[in-house]
């Protein structure tokens, strides 16, 4: 329901709005959501059916992770549109922790690592005063151009060795859900509108099904329900290293929520604090905790989802904690897990193109606020984004660096927002000292509210 002077993120909107918006959010981020424990099982030789534990812990807690961080209670949850997943980030310290220490002490570093992000989140917090709108919307278009890949690979059919790859029933596929999208974008507003890249899922999984591009026989083989006991692996073990492995790993992925959550408050008119940034981060170290817990892994925001958001325009964040209830079903009944998979891969990668596109365009209309005129921001711009893409441009560019520094060379996201934090530093120091200067006349009086407001108006 909308009451007066409630902001769009806060509407509780009608059920059946909430669950089908929902269910756009989770059919967007369950190939990357079930991608984590795939790839570690598959790297760490797990049988069968310890990977579908994996699966159904990792969904179960994707939910809760979700509600924790959309609904919040006391200082956890950022209460933003912001869906909870297996971060990427973290997948190549645990496989390096499984290989040479075993399972037990994967998700023993993982509990380890989250609670040391709850408990430095209000340290980490404090970094807001580094992210002025030039580096915000540097960072926002760079999250956008590092999804594309992604897209590009669900667009061919989503295993790149595959030796159907590519092909052009695979494209035409594709490019046929993304008419659908654009033409219900295009010629229907509201409810109808909004629901724009569901119908276009669900039209591009007919027409491959008529087609026997997919099926559903995984359907019927999967169990009615099923749920990951705590420890199902045994207990978790502790050492100093796989600890601090993952402990650097949650600094990226800190890192990169800071990203998201700036990315999400710009495209829904909330700015956020250094409140909400630390609530956030207590959030991803407390999922994080129950993931270790539950048998699955470190937590945070997934990106795909921004460009949904932007798309829609649908900005409440109970329809994305109508999404995290969903998952947690579908971590619970294994039939609903494996119905939402049957969708096919290049219907995905249709979709995909749309909506992370949209999250270029958010990046673009903040840097459009941003002065360059007279400035050096246009630098800062031009190096970050071109930095924060080159992991995502040619991958095998780091792949003589190891170890810690790789995490870091790895991410784009990481990489892109430390050059423009310090570039800006670097090379906006008289500009914000001027602005700070500014201020303090402001103070004074008239004359200096009106050098305050101009100011303002320069650093926009």
């Amino acid at each position: 329901m909308r009451r007066q002077n409630t902001h769009p993120v806060d509407e509780i909107l009608p059920a059946r709005q909430l669950a089908s918006y929902g269910l756009q959010h989770v059919l967007v981020m369950y190939a990357g959501a079930v991608a984590v424990p795939l790839i570690l099982g598959s790297a760490l030789g797990l049988t069968q059916q310890q990977m579908v534990t994996l699966i159904n812990a990792n969904l179960l807690t994707s939910g809760i992770a979700t509600l924790i961080q959309t609904i919040g209670f006391w200082k956890f949850g950022a209460r933003l549109p912001l869906i909870q997943g297996c971060s990427f980030i973290a997948i190549a310290p645990m496989i390096m922790i499984g290989k040479q220490y075993g399972l037990t002490y994967v998700f023993g570093s993982v509990i380890a690592a989250g609670a040391l992000t709850v408990c430095i989140a209000p340290v980490f917090s404090r970094l807001l005063c580094f992210f002025p709108p030039v580096v915000i919307g540097s960072l926002i278009t760079i999250i956008g151009v590092s999804l594309m890949p992604a897209a590009a690979i669900w667009l061919g059919g989503g295993t790149p060795d595959a030796a159907g790859f590519g092909s052009p029933a695979n494209l035409l596929l594709g490019f046929a859900t993304i008419a659908v999208t654009l033409f219900v974008y295009a010629r229907f507003n509201g409810f109808v509108g909004n629901l724009a890249v569901l119908i276009g899922l669900v039209a591009g999984t007919i027409v491959a099904t008529a087609c026997g591009m997919t099926s559903f026989a995984h359907v019927g083989e999967a169990s009615w329900f099923e749920i990951s006991a705590p420890f199902a692996f045994g207990l978790p073990h502790f050492a100093a290293t796989p600890i601090l492995v993952m402990a650097l790993a949650m600094l990226i992925i800190m890192a990169e929520t800071t990203g998201n959550v700036l990315a999400i408050g710009t495209i829904i008119g909330r700015p956020s604090s250094q409140t909400t940034l630390g609530n956030a981060f207590r959030a991803d170290g407390l999922s994080t905790m129950l993931g270790g817990i539950f048998n699955s892994f470190p937590y945070n925001a997934f990106t795909q989802n921004t460009g949904l958001i932007a798309l829609s325009n649908v900005k409440s964040r109970y329809v994305v904690a109508s999404a995290g209830g969903i998952m947690v079903l579908m971590g619970l009944f294994p039939k609903l897990g494996a119905l939402i998979a049957s969708v096919p891969r290049p219907v995905l990668g249709g979709c995909a193109i749309v909506m992370f596109g949209m999250t270029t365009v958010a990046g673009i209309q903040e840097l459009a606020r941003v002065r360059f005129d007279g400035t050096r921001n246009a630098i800062i711009v031009a190096v970050s984004v071109s930095v924060g893409v080159l992991p995502m441009s040619f991958p095998s560019l780091f792949a003589q660096v190891s170890g810690p520094a790789k995490l870091i060379l790895d991410s784009g996201i990481f990489l892109g927002a430390i050059t423009a934090i310090v570039l800006n530093i670097l090379l906006n120091r008289e500009r914000r000292d001027a602005d700070v200067a500014g201020t303090a006349h402001a103070i004074a009086g008239s004359a200096g509210r009106h050098a305050h407001t101009e100011a303002h108006t320069e650093a926009h």
